[in-house]
């Protein structure tokens, strides 16, 4: 059985308006800081945004989108087949953190928390 760091923590979001995020928890901490909770390096291995705390995580995040200044898209035409692959591209902020904007704006309009915890092992 392979140990994952707390750094590579698999994390779970769930909601009762939306379907299951996962996310690595070094991934989910800058998007959930972007929402306002106070983490500093760590993330929690359980968490909550209440339904009365969607509104306010939804404008961090959509603000520090909006803030995130790598380019979705390359302006290069170039067609020759030295572009680098997709997958070796790093992922960008706004990337990452759409699965979960969209979990809580669903959550937003149907008056649900979203909540975090451990990935099941497989």
């Amino acid at each position: 059985m392979c140990l994952i760091g707390e750094t590579d923590m698999l994390v779970v979001f769930h909601s009762k308006a939306a379907a299951e995020v996962l996310m690595f928890s070094k991934h989910a901490l800058p998007i959930l800081k972007a929402a306002g909770k106070p983490y500093t390096d760590t993330l929690p291995e359980r968490g909550v945004i209440t339904r009365d705390q969607l509104d306010a995580a939804i404008k961090g995040i959509e603000q520090a989108i909006s803030m995130d200044t790598e380019s979705e898209f390359s302006d290069d035409n170039d067609d020759s087949d030295s572009k680098a692959h997709p997958i070796t591209q790093a992922v960008s902020f706004r990337r990452r953190a759409f699965p979960l904007l969209a979990m809580l704006r669903l959550s937003r309009e149907q008056d649900a928390d979203v909540i975090w915890e451990p990935a099941p092992t497989w």
